[in-house]
């Protein structure tokens, strides 16, 4: 997935959602480093520099964004809210993977300038599906680079 060393991030507060999405690319050979946070506080610290954690390349920022919309703390229209107006994080592309079925939530999202708005699926193993199709259009797709 992607064509540079930077990491993926995973933005979901559910470990079991985080679980099958890890397993969804170890299934489909995606190899890029993971970064997960819990909410979209924790995002901004990882993002600002304000954490320990970074891949072993010492890429910080990602290239692609997997977000929840709704965690406790920062949910993930505030964690939009503040990347989007930040020009150092604002070209991330971001996909929303959610629960919700809203369209207001799919309108707000979109008008946050997301990529993609996704609903998780009911059932583990159709993850590894989304992935794949995920993996398959950004493995294609140029991205602006950000380090």
């Amino acid at each position: 997935m992607m064509r540079n060393g930077s990491p993926l991030m995973i933005v979901e507060d559910n470990e079991t959602d985080v679980m099958c999405m890890k397993r969804a690319f170890e299934k489909n050979g995606v190899s890029k480093p993971i970064v997960t946070a819990a909410n979209g506080e924790e995002a901004l610290a990882y993002l600002n520099g304000e954490t320990v954690e970074e891949d072993s390349s010492g890429v910080r920022i990602p290239n692609l964004i997997l977000l929840d919309l709704n965690m406790p703390i920062m949910n993930g229209f505030e964690f939009l809210a503040v990347i989007k107006a930040d020009e150092r994080l604002r070209s991330i592309p971001v996909i929303v993977l959610t629960s919700s079925t809203s369209k207001m939530d799919m309108n707000d999202s979109y008008k946050n300038s997301v990529a993609g708005y996704i609903e998780k699926p009911l059932d583990p193993e159709e993850y590894s599906e989304i992935i794949k199709v995920l993996d398959q259009y950004w493995s294609l797709n140029y991205l602006p680079t950000l380090n």
